[in-house]
């Protein structure tokens, strides 16, 4: 990042409440595609996504969303939505494609850039919206389907019991179990919630 390069060169020299490295962070969000790099400047946040670059002052940034999102690739994959005053939208992911077939978690440098750019936040002081999960009304609709699911699989399960076939319930106690074991573990995650710049949500975090 040409622009903030001195900036975050001059800003890593102090004596901040987080290492050097806590303020930069950069990932590939497709196999194919240049990688997005931010850092955290005096300036504010710095990023560079393919041949665009820029900065956003601090008091731009206007709501910071995190959740749980899972990948078929990857089961512990984390996501930041950070969100300017006039709609405009940076991702950031906690892992990135290293090759062909292989997506790679970033866990600790994602957690300290994400609990730097919160701490930077806390010290510039302006209102933010700060949220984490799924929004209530995709949520809610989530908690239905997961009850009418687990209805079904009950079903499926006294039917195989009262027809004797025992080598079918204890498939579809393997399966309730293994569906329920993931599922719960994203809804558990994901649930709506506002929280405090001190207070980030660890298990929203790797």
């Amino acid at each position: 990042m040409r622009e903030s390069g001195t900036i975050l060169q001059q800003h890593n020299s102090g004596h901040g409440d987080h290492a050097p490295g806590d303020h930069r962070y950069a990932y590939k969000a497709a196999l194919i595609g240049a990688s997005r790099e931010f850092e955290l400047t005096d300036a504010g946040l710095a990023w560079q996504i393919g041949g665009r670059e820029g900065v956003w002052p601090y008091a731009r940034i206007a709501a910071v969303a995190l959740s749980y999102r899972p990948a078929s690739m990857q089961s512990r994959r984390f996501r930041a939505d950070i969100i300017g005053r006039s709609g405009e939208r940076i991702t950031i992911l906690s892992t990135t494609w290293k090759g062909f077939g292989l997506m790679a978690p970033q866990d600790e440098s994602y957690r300290a850039f994400i609990l730097a750019l919160h701490g930077r936040l806390s010290r510039e002081p302006h209102d933010v919206l700060l949220t984490g999960g799924m929004r209530p009304l995709p949520y809610a609709f989530g908690l239905v389907l997961l009850a009418v699911a687990a209805l079904a699989v009950l079903g499926l399960l006294v039917r195989s019991v009262l027809s004797g076939a025992t080598t079918g319930a204890l498939f579809v106690l393997a399966f309730a179990g293994l569906f329920g074991w993931q599922i719960a573990g994203f809804m558990t995650r994901n649930k709506p919630r506002h929280y405090m710049l001190d207070a980030v949500p660890r298990d929203l975090l790797p």
